[in-house]
């Protein structure tokens, strides 16, 4: 199984960003623990802070992944053209937030992106990128 992670604005700041709401551990340290437990899965990896970067990664991904793990960071709430980027592709994604979007401010509890998504994980912390891969496995079975 072959599975892209993508990872939208500042999410590569994690480890270091708002530890109480994310946590201490780098993305990449916790992709390592991934691919330690999950070795038949092909992981890839892309984090963009840049929109139209993010766009082009999951239009380039059609066709050649079983799926998608999308944070889309703040894009989340405001990027019209993500979503309807994530509305064409065929590939199934399921959307993760390491926070509870549901319990921080107002204008997070709306996500653009997730009505298009297989589910959406939210308030896990880094443990919803494990959910979503469990998601997909369970799929393939």
């Amino acid at each position: 199984m072959k599975l892209l992670i993508i990872n939208g604005p500042n999410l590569n700041l994690l480890g270091k960003r708002e530890p109480e709401i994310y946590g201490n551990q780098s993305f990449e340290d916790y992709l390592i623990q991934l691919k330690k437990e999950f070795k038949k899965v092909e992981f890839n990896y892309f984090q963009s802070n840049v929109e139209g970067e993010i766009i082009n990664k999951l239009q380039e991904a059609e066709g050649y992944f079983d799926g998608i793990i999308f944070n889309g960071g703040g894009y989340t709430h405001t990027s019209i053209a993500i979503a309807d980027c994530l509305a064409a592709i065929k590939t199934p994604f399921v959307e993760v937030h390491i926070s509870n979007i549901h319990a921080r401010e107002k204008f997070r509890e709306t996500s653009l992106t997730g009505k298009y998504a297989k589910g959406v994980i939210t308030g896990f912390g880094l443990k919803g990128y494990k959910m979503a891969v469990l998601n997909f496995l369970d799929q393939e079975s």
